[in-house]
């Protein structure tokens, strides 16, 4: 291992061991949030301080077996030394080559909660019944990597899925886990209105932005447009009778939210300024990328809903992920939240391009 990568490893080590000091201060221990941003931070860490510390393990276990090489006088004890040597050797190897992919520059967003909103599209009713098989199948995934999902905001349409779906996803390095999701994803398959048994295409939309928090995005509050009115459709007795929904739009971006499933007036207020954050601090992210666009052009992207990412075709249980040009004969695995071998590969592109590009 040469100096500079066992420098950064010493400098990652020793901020982790930090942390570890940082979270036993009682004034650390009674601020949710300070304990929420170095929890993160640490998380973030784990694996690679893990890896070194095994790396260095057998670096030992190496050295020692030479000294015992460079000092034995007997043919056995030579033999072993020779055989720990070159076991260790395979370790210390191996433990280089993934903690080079460790310190491969991480999307400073990777360790946040992911928010997801899924839209239905092109189709009508099949586009929106997709959005539901689509929110399915996220949230059997999360749950199947020790994730969890919160929906914020949800509009159901009378066919099935839904026109609208926002939620967020909790857990270590949800973003990481979601970001390359955004995008448009289309569905080939016989809707069950069809009579003649024809293939229609569908298409359903899904936007993945970082759950940040309000001292991440500077949004100055004169920029804010706050409005309540009454909920409308389902929603219990407050619809209709108090002003409970919360409209908030942001002047310099246009961007604006509407939150109503909350159980009061504060409630979609805060669902509507998480979900504001997350927007804004989304925008600011492609305007930084598309100023970048022309001397670092990226594969996987996090591609705005136009962008057609994916196509699941059900006659021929098949998923093809267009931007990576992998294809899988295993839809019917993925749409039950098998996903890992799509989202494992779309990381493994993004690695290989950081490397290509030197960062």
């Amino acid at each position: 291992m040469d100096k500079t990568m066992k420098d950064r490893l010493d400098g990652i080590k020793g901020r982790y061991e930090e942390i570890n000091e940082e979270l036993m201060k009682p004034e650390v221990a009674s601020d949710p949030k300070q304990l929420m941003k170095l929890g993160r931070e640490q998380a973030g860490m784990r694996e690679t301080v893990s890896l070194y510390d095994t790396y260095l393990e057998s670096h030992d276990f190496y050295v020692q077996a030479k000294e015992m090489l460079e000092i034995g006088d007997e043919p056995e004890l030579v033999e072993l030394a020779q055989e720990e040597m070159a076991q260790y050797q395979e370790q210390i190897e191996t433990s280089i080559e993934k903690l080079r992919v460790l310190l491969i520059p991480r999307d400073p967003a990777d360790d946040h909660d992911a928010i997801v909103e899924i839209r239905g599209a092109a189709g009508g009713d099949e586009g929106n019944i997709f959005a539901g098989d689509l929110y399915r199948m996220y949230s059997r995934y999360a749950e199947s990597i020790g994730l969890k999902i919160e929906v914020l905001e949800a509009t159901e349409s009378e066919a099935g899925g839904f026109t609208m779906i926002s939620f967020v996803v909790k857990g270590n390095d949800a973003y990481r886990h979601f970001k390359f999701e955004s995008g448009a994803h289309r569905v080939q398959r016989v809707p069950k209105t069809e009579t003649q048994g024809r293939i229609h295409t569908s298409t359903a939309t899904v936007l993945v932005m970082a759950d940040v928090d309000d001292d991440e995005i500077d949004i100055d509050p004169n920029d804010l447009v706050i409005e309540t009115h009454r909920a409308s459709g389902a929603g219990g007795q407050h619809v209709n009778k108090t002003d409970s929904a919360v409209r908030i739009t942001h002047k310099p971006t246009g961007i604006s939210v509407n939150c109503q499933d909350g159980r009061s007036q504060h409630d979609n207020r805060d669902k509507a300024m998480r979900i504001i954050r997350a927007r804004v601090f989304e925008e600011h992210q492609r305007e930084r990328d598309a100023a970048k666009s022309q001397e670092r052009a990226s594969k996987v992207g996090r591609g705005d809903r136009s962008e057609k990412i994916r196509t699941y075709n059900y006659p021929q249980n098949r998923v093809s992920d267009h931007r990576i040009g992998l294809t899988l004969q295993k839809l019917d695995m993925i749409m039950e939240g098998r996903m890992g071998e799509i989202v494992d590969a779309l990381l493994e592109q993004e690695q290989r391009e950081i490397l290509e590009q030197g960062l």
